[in-house]
């Protein structure tokens, strides 16, 4: 139906209309209305004109939206006005002009014409809405947050509590307000909300979706797996599976998210989302071959994807194919060549691949880059220059040029806040590296005197003079923190580490013990199984220590350190060796450049016999960690092995200077003692062979 013909329609009602008010029919019973008394006179209505001016407002409202034309919107105002005075009490043309300020910015308006309705009617629906609405769009347009946006937040939350009290029913409505309390961070209430949402309807995936995300938020992954598997398999969709996905995600466990993202691509091969859930989920999983596929697939479908070419370099650079990482961040860099991301990855590329110069030259390019010369950074600024910073103070830690790592770290503590802290925390590990002791003490002190309110920065400082001086006082100060508070679990974990290095078995077990208890996530609880494994290591308990490290992995099979930690510790012994070989190898896939992962991955070889793969390894080792002493004895017993006395005795003899170098608390006293050993009889055997050629 065409306009002009809609507005000739108009009119013909209008007529008839007219009609009936100039020849109304005589009432009823004319003397019951004649017995009344008189009352004043209300305001008469015309619907007629009001209807005619409608229409004509109607039209230029239309065309307004066409044309876009300011003086045809001022028009179509004039006529909702006489509209309105033919017929105050409509509440219909009152909210169509109050719309009408909506569609052409006039919001103030909009808001007093929406206002006014409701104090009339306070149960006008259509009115709150359009409130409601003015409100949200108000809200999404204001960036950031602050007391604007709070208060026009809670004017919109007002409206749609009374929204959901007029029509109980609408599921649409439950929804709305639960994100808008989530939003206002009222928790309780956004629940409350979404489980009536999900009551009106247990089937709608709108509301089973947005209820399951709150409980992630919150951490409560429990209920929210709850609420995702009420709805059946058979009604199902890609959406929800994605949402299980993620979900299944949260809590590590990987291969149930990697099985519900392949439901979720059943359903929709065309959902990258899902494809990418899948990804990231076989990568969490050590699935590192499947993931690239996936990731290939995603690239295929999306060649513009500059994330996913930088995912796949990932993964090549976890493989140790460098040439083929670098080849996708080329191919990343042509789509976005102005991205930071891009050529901070290639640096690390670098620096994994040990060409630490370009990689030093990438990183300085980056900070000037990004500087400015007026120090106006916003915080997003200060924590990019602080990774880029971060990352070229480790290349230059790698190249053990450790006076241009510390200088490097130094630069991040202006940036504030948590990379103040990082930066001198960075500083302090460079110096214990270094085996520089006395300046690592200074700066952790400087550290505590500068951040005073750092209560990680002041136990680093206690656990510094714990292994350099005397233990009493640090261990007091730590303890001191405690405050019977779920804070605490950091201070006895601290506590922990310190009573090991110290050898105080039964103190550090104890700590271990009230950490876990503190300890709610499952994260949490890992680093304490982790650290249980490490002190009964120490104490020899190695059984003990084997359990206490398999509960992480069965928790988290991808982690690393304690993937390399029970490698290493049954390797040594010469136990399981074929396990340990594989326990290890799985450690250095995830990290390829951690030189004490390709050290214990060395040692297992040179346990089994495999000569050739421990020298090529231990090699990797010593580049990356030359300094370290076990690398060293290791390197010494290796050329022992295969007949290379003199070589085996300069490394012996690196190792024992390396020890001699290094606190009491780090020191293997019985493999010092054994490493000095093999270097006498190596010296003595060499200095035979010396003679005898003589």
């Amino acid at each position: 139906m065409n306009r002009i013909f809609r507005i000739l329609l108009a009119f013909s009602f209008l007529a008839a209309a007219a009609a009936a008010q100039t020849n109304p029919s005589p009432p009823a019973d004319s003397k019951a209305v004649a017995s009344k008394p008189p009352q004043a006179s209300p305001r008469k209505v015309d619907r007629a004109a009001a209807y005619y001016h409608y229409t004509v407002a109607h039209m230029y409202e239309e065309q307004v939206t066409v044309y876009g034309r300011s003086e045809l919107a001022n028009k179509a105002m004039e006529e909702y006005r006489l509209a309105i005075e033919a017929d105050p009490s409509s509440e219909f043309l009152t909210s169509g002009l109050a719309e009408l300020y909506v569609k052409t910015g006039r919001i103030r308006d909009a808001v007093l014409q929406a206002q006014d309705i409701i104090k009339r009617d306070p149960n006008n629906l259509e009115a709150r809405k359009l409130l409601g609405r003015i409100y949200l769009r108000s809200l999404g347009d204001m960036p950031g947050s602050g007391n604007g946006s709070d208060n026009v937040l809670k004017l919109a939350i007002e409206q749609y509590e009374q929204i959901v009290k007029i029509e109980p029913n609408n599921l649409d409505d439950h929804l709305l307000l639960g994100r808008l309390y989530r939003l206002n961070n009222d928790l309780q209430k956004a629940e409350n909300e979404l489980k009536t949402a999900v009551k009106l309807d247990p089937d709608s995936e709108e509301a089973v979706t947005t209820l399951s995300l709150l409980y992630s938020d919150e951490g409560d992954t429990s209920h929210a797996l709850q609420v995702l598997s009420s709805v059946p398999d058979t009604g199902r969709s890609a959406k929800l599976y994605a949402a299980l996905g993620a979900t299944y995600e949260q809590r590590k466990d990987y291969k149930s998210a990697i099985d519900a993202y392949k439901h979720a691509i059943q359903l929709d091969r065309d959902n990258l989302d899902a494809i990418r859930g899948l990804a990231e989920n076989l990568l969490n999983d050590g699935q590192i071959d499947a993931a690239l596929d996936q990731y290939k697939v995603i690239a295929d479908a999306n060649p513009e994807d500059a994330q996913t070419y930088l995912r796949i370099s990932e993964i090549y650079r976890r493989q140790g194919k460098y040439d083929e990482s670098l080849e996708s961040l080329k191919k990343a860099e042509a789509m976005v060549p102005d991205a930071l991301e891009v050529p901070y990855n290639i640096a690390v590329v670098y620096q994994a691949q040990a060409r630490y110069d370009e990689a030093v030259q990438l990183l300085q390019d980056l900070l000037k880059k990004t500087e400015k010369a007026d120090n106006s950074y916003s915080q997003s600024d200060r924590n990019n220059r602080a990774i880029f910073i971060e990352r070229l103070g480790m290349v230059y830690r790698d190249q053990e040029n450790y006076e241009a790592a510390v200088e490097t770290f130094r630069k991040m503590i202006p940036l504030g806040d948590d990379n103040a802290r990082t930066g001198y925390q960075d500083i302090i590990d460079t110096y214990r590296e270094a085996k520089q002791w006395p300046q690592a003490t200074a700066a952790a002190k400087e550290a505590v005197q500068k951040l005073p309110n750092d209560r990680e920065l002041r136990m680093v400082l206690d656990a510094q003079l714990a292994d350099t001086g005397d233990v009493d006082k640090p261990l007091a100060d730590v303890r001191s923190l405690l405050k019977g508070t779920p804070e605490d679990r950091e201070v006895y974990l601290r506590l922990a580490i310190m009573y090991t290095r110290l050898k105080r078995w039964s103190d550090a077990e104890e700590a271990l013990k009230k950490a876990e208890q503190l300890s709610t996530k499952p994260e949490d609880k890992e680093y304490v199984f982790f650290l249980r494994g490490s002190t009964y290591e120490r104490e020899r308990k190695y059984d003990e220590a084997e359990a206490e490290f398999k509960k992480v992995l069965a928790a988290n099979p991808q982690s690393a350190a304690t993937l390399n930690y029970l490698g290493y510790m049954n390797a040594d012994r010469g136990v399981q060796l074929e396990d340990s070989l594989n326990y290890l190898k799985q450690a250095v896939s995830l990290e390829p450049t951690n030189g004490a992962y390709l050290d214990s991955l060395g040692w297992a070889y040179f346990k089994l016999g495999k000569y050739d793969s421990a020298e090529e390894t231990l090699g990797k080792a010593s580049l990356r960690m030359g300094s370290d002493p076990t690398v060293q004895d290791h390197l010494g017993d290796l050329y022992q092995k295969t007949g290379r006395l003199k070589l085996a005795a300069a490394h012996w003899e690196r190792a024992v200077e390396e020890w001699n170098k290094t606190v009491a608390a780090e020191v293997d006293t019985d493999l010092l003692a054994a490493t000095q050993k093999k270097l006498d009889a190596a010296k003595v055997r060499l200095a035979k062979e010396e003679s005898g050629k003589q």
